[in-house]
């Protein structure tokens, strides 16, 4: 593109010579006052600062070296002229003077170029590119015909070219940390204090009973580890050795060491002027577990295995509905609207409410053992009326049903909700409507029966059977 300046209609204007393309029609119209001239059979633009500004950015190649004061047929003096004339030259210069700086290396090329729309947009389209925000640059592949592109794109703008060596990867020293041995120190009065504003503040943004038990507990045993040390002096460096002498060696589960560091991140929030960072704690590697899933056959033996009529609707609600174990104890005898179908499942896991159908047979159920047992608070109540059932007792009734069923496999309450799911997805219900029966709040959470469902991997033909 060449831009030069010319005197339309007894104006001072900016004509603009380039390619006949709609980007770069719909490029010039978006600068202020630009304007198409039959009669010059160009765009034109206003002869200001913003508009050449403007010009410079949605295309950085241009020609500039028409645009000089040229006496002008109007009101202006000579010295407003000069002035203006000046201040054009400078914008001009501004953008001239800001050039590419590209460091090409053995597998990576390094770009520094002023922030514009059109070079922006260009960078992008190459492969494999990213925004180094530390040393404010672009990092680019050194793949295909990625640098070729770039010298054409940016021509003459280019300042800088330089091959250079990239640096080797620093090595990573590993230090062994001993395991811990012995009994932890008890924490003291300031520690309790700083626990007991943390279960407050917890309170306070409404976490749930379970999750302010689970985090208080994790959070003790870090600070008790790090004794004699106080909350404010505790680093990073010390829940690496929290997780290498204290959980590796009591071989402490994945979920605890997330649990660990979930605690830790909340807790030092509070902690004014603590030493840790923490978002930089490390998680561990995510587990992609698949989910337990019985066959048909074998819910059927578990949930017939019961004798008493209220272990059996506990077990078979759980099935029949894809409860949670919570979800179940926490229901009561208004929640199910059998006139609707409906069992209404009310702060659940995340603070959700859902409904789930629920079947005739389900009703029937239902009322079969709401006659017998007549529960007054909640559905399922223990030894004494309107105390809730225990989650150790509903346990105990499912390991005696699999245990009368003759099944060896290590079955668990959410076995039962896994298996609902997938023999839903089996039977044809969309993954969609299975999200919103679970309660789930991403539909990747759902998709993980996808990979245990039987009706997709019994299509599968091994290549052996061709041999």
């Amino acid at each position: 593109m060449r831009a030069s300046k010319i005197i339309h209609k007894g104006v001072d204007r900016i004509k603009l010579e380039f390619p006949n393309t709609m980007g770069n029609n719909n490029l010039v119209r978006k600068i202020e006052d630009s304007r198409w001239s039959k009669t010059i059979g160009a765009w034109h633009i206003p002869y200001t600062k913003a508009a050449i500004e403007e010009l410079m950015i949605f295309f950085p190649g241009v020609e500039c070296s028409d645009l000089k004061p040229i006496n002008n047929t109007y009101h202006q003096t000579d010295t407003e002229e000069a002035e203006n004339g000046h201040i054009l030259q400078d914008a001009i210069s501004k953008y001239q003077n800001q050039g590419i700086e590209i460091e090409i290396g053995l597998k990576k090329i390094f770009l520094k170029m002023p922030n514009n729309e059109a070079d922006i947009g260009f960078i992008r389209s190459l492969k494999y590119v990213f925004w180094d925000k530390t040393d404010y640059r672009w990092v680019i592949t050194n793949y295909g015909k990625n640098l070729e592109l770039m010298k054409t794109h940016f021509g003459n703008r280019v300042t800088k070219l330089a091959f250079i060596k990239e640096e080797p990867k620093p090595i990573i020293t590993v230090i062994l940390h001993p395991p811990f041995e012995g009994e932890l120190p008890e924490l003291d009065a300031k520690s309790l204090e700083e626990i007991a504003c943390f279960q407050q503040w917890m309170e306070h943004k409404r976490y749930s009973e379970s999750t302010i038990k689970t985090y208080l507990q994790a959070i003790q045993i870090f600070l008790r580890f790090i004794k004699p040390k106080s909350s404010a002096d505790a680093t990073n460096d010390d829940m690496i050795k929290f997780v290498h002498q204290y959980m590796l060696p009591r071989k402490l589960s994945l979920s605890y060491q997330n649990q660990a560091i979930n605690s830790a991140r909340l807790f030092f929030k509070t902690i004014q002027g603590s030493k840790l960072i923490t978002e930089q704690i490390e998680r561990p590697r995510r587990e992609h577990k698949l989910p337990n899933v019985l066959s048909k056959e074998e819910v059927k033996a578990i949930l017939e295995a019961p004798a008493n009529t209220k272990h059996r609707s506990m077990l078979s609600l759980i099935y029949a509905c894809g409860l949670r174990r919570s979800e179940l104890l926490n229901l009561k005898p208004e929640h199910i609207d059998s006139k609707r179908h409906l069992l209404i499942i009310l702060n659940a896991k995340g603070k959700k409410d859902r409904v789930v159908p629920i079947s005739d047979k389900v009703i029937e159920m239902l009322r079969e053992y709401y006659k017998s047992y007549k529960p007054k608070t909640w559905l399922f109540e223990g030894q004494f009326k309107n105390m809730q059932y225990s989650e150790q007792s509903l346990q105990s009734v499912l390991k005696q049903a699999i245990t009368k069923a003759n099944i060896k496999k290590p079955v668990t309450l959410h076995w039962l909700r896994h298996s609902y799911a997938t023999h839903l997805l089996e039977s044809g219900t969309d993954l969609r409507y299975i999200q919103e029966l679970l309660g789930h709040k991403s539909s990747k959470t759902t998709e993980i029966y996808t990979h245990v469902t039987e009706k997709s991997l019994s299509k599968i033909k091994s290549p052996f059977d061709d041999l």
